[in-house]
């Protein structure tokens, strides 16, 4: 069982699919950023222990963290994994985005 995960995508897929993760890592940090300097507290407990010195820092590192998660599972071919984390943080930042959107009408 060498490829088992990896046997049915091809590199395109591969990489179309480490690309979302990259652009919902960005698109998560970016949210996040914002709804801090508007006044959001962050949810996280895991996130907010980050930040306990500096917020943005703070984030920085859990999206270190999470691309260092990413890879490991793209270099253990667990491309699948990495599909459903997009799933994921695809609801995340849509939930991020209702937030600020939220806060902002009040």
């Amino acid at each position: 069982m060498s490829r088992s995960s990896t046997a049915k995508y091809d590199n395109s897929a591969v990489i179309s699919v480490v690309e979302v993760f990259l652009y919902l890592q960005l698109l998560d940090f970016m949210t996040t950023v914002i709804g801090l300097r508007i006044g959001v507290q962050e949810f996280s407990p895991f996130i907010r222990l980050l930040m306990r010195w500096d917020p943005i820092v703070g984030v920085s590192i859990s999206k270190l963290i999470a691309g260092l998660l990413g890879g490991i599972c793209l270099w253990q071919r667990k491309i699948r994994v990495i599909k459903w984390i997009n799933y994921g943080f695809a609801a995340l930042v849509a939930w991020n985005l209702f937030i600020i959107l939220k806060f902002l009408n009040m």
